[in-house]
């Protein structure tokens, strides 16, 4: 693929993309683009419409962005129009980038440009998308420079499409061995190290929570652990931990799920949130040492199956009571956020996982619900968050919680059994296995992770994760 910023559309041949801000009165005034003409009252650039002109050898789409932009309103607009209308796209496109666009909102356009290439028929035969077919090329009409603006979106555009395909491949495809292949494979490509520790190797490590989950299943875990370091690195080179949970497919062990289960191979979004935004770290070299962690197994139903009342040890040392088999995502994290901390001791870290429904019945499917037991990093989060349409909203980690983990027989429970204030004791339960780290979060995006919009008839990823992590990292 080429890219290129273009000062005028003499001896273009192709299609033009013109975004139109909405007029406030429908005037006779029509709009007008370069010899093409659109009368106000069939189209005059209101949010979610656009208006197709064949002319001069040219396809003109004139794409309505409303009388106010944000920037997710503006990436599922321009996503909806390589989306929807392939079929007058080809392999010269020209997109007119309007004065007034911000780098954020040129970023967002392009972004959103190349997720619409996504295809979720991934075992069906269908044609590629014309922007993957071998000599496309995109025009930036700009008054300005913008290459570098666009060169950056399409690293963040990739880095979500390679996690769509990681989330919404089935759980017979993506298995732990898969996942840790494909973060050696990224790693090589990218620049950043990957160690995986197997079954043995966690065995001989003390991960003994990690490997209780996965125990029913005939996949060996896969307990990933990724290292990037920018160029320059030095000691006062600011170092970021991250924990996604890798649960491939969660059947809900002996607790089996009664509802639900067909979507549970989306178990894993938060690991692969965390797998993409360690490719787009590494993509777009941030000056900021990161090690990630994703634990990556199957819950499982077998004879070898944890049960509910077992008592398992941690990496940290601390034991567990099993309450509920299905309560197993912060099992796999608790280790994976020991092992950050004592091996690695990075000044921040945020976990990431589809962890409670109790998430989901707090918050819809709209924002992701964040613990953090420091305020700083609740700004910084929910900053970046909003700033690219990843919303977090923050609920309390108050001590009055900690009696819902509180065990007779071992030191901690891993659920309360209560039908109420899931996400917050699930948080107060990952809390115990930080060591009282002064900077952590955990995020609950059971809700935003997978889920139904216009792109596909039924459930699928998001991505949701992969660009908020970066800009988080990015913005400290």
């Amino acid at each position: 693929m080429k890219t290129n910023t273009i000062q005028n559309l003499e001896g273009f041949s192709g299609t033009i993309l013109i975004p139109v801000f909405e007029t406030y009165v429908k005037s006779l005034v029509p709009i007008e683009f370069h010899g093409v003409s659109v009368h106000s009252k069939v189209f005059y650039g209101k949010k979610e419409t656009h208006y197709l002109v064949e002319k001069y050898d040219c396809t003109h789409i004139f794409i309505g962005l409303g009388k106010d932009i944000d920037y997710k309103s503006l990436k599922t607009t321009f996503r909806r129009i390589a989306s929807k209308q392939k079929d007058s796209l080809g392999s010269n496109v020209a997109v007119v980038i309007p004065e007034q666009f911000t780098s954020e909102q040129v970023e967002a356009s392009i972004s959103g440009l190349f997720l619409g290439t996504y295809d979720l028929g991934h075992f069906k035969k269908t044609e590629k998308h014309p922007f993957l077919n071998e000599g496309f090329e995109l025009s930036l009409l700009s008054k300005k420079d913008v290459s570098e603006t666009v060169s950056k979106a399409i690293k963040i555009a990739n880095a979500q499409l390679e996690i769509l395909h990681l989330v919404d491949l089935p759980p017979n495809v993506v298995t732990p061995k898969y996942l840790s292949n494909w973060a050696n494979e990224s790693g090589k490509k990218f620049g950043f190290e990957v160690e995986t520790l197997g079954f043995e190797a966690s065995k001989k490590a003390g991960l003994e929570a990690f490997l209780s989950v996965g125990k029913g299943s005939d996949e060996e875990p896969q307990f990933v652990i990724m290292n990037y370091v920018p160029e320059n690195a030095n000691a006062k080179t600011k170092h970021i931990g991250l924990v996604g949970k890798g649960i491939t497919f969660d059947t809900g062990g002996l607790n089996i799920k009664t509802s639900g289960m067909l979507h549970m191979k989306c178990d894993m979004a938060g690991g692969a949130a965390v797998f993409g935004a360690m490719q787009l770290i590494a993509d777009l070299k941030l000056p900021i040492k990161v090690t990630a962690i994703v634990p990556c197994a199957e819950n499982a139903v077998d004879a070898k199956s944890f049960y509910p009342s077992d008592v398992i040890q941690s990496y940290s040392g601390h034991s567990i009571e099993i309450i509920d088999t299905d309560a197993e995502g912060r099992l796999v994290l608790a280790d994976g956020l020991s092992y950050l901390i004592k091996n690695f001791k990075p000044e921040y870290i945020v976990d990431i996982a589809t962890l409670t429904g109790s998430a989901v019945g707090t918050f819809g499917y709209d924002c992701a619900a964040l613990f953090t037991n420091n305020e700083a990093v609740s700004k910084k989060l929910q900053q970046s968050g909003d700033a690219i349409g990843e919303r977090l909203w923050q609920l309390p980690l108050w001590d009055c919680y900690k009696q819902d983990i509180e065990s007779d027989i071992a030191d901690v429970k891993n659920y309360s059994g209560k039908p109420v204030a899931g996400a917050i004791s699930a948080a107060k339960f990952l809390e115990y296995f930080t060591e009282e780290h002064k900077a952590w979060a955990h995020l609950d995006i059971a809700g935003v992770a997978f889920g139904d919009d216009e792109f596909a008839k039924s459930k699928h990823a998001t991505a949701y994760g992969v660009h908020l992590l970066t800009k988080f990292i990015e913005n400290l």
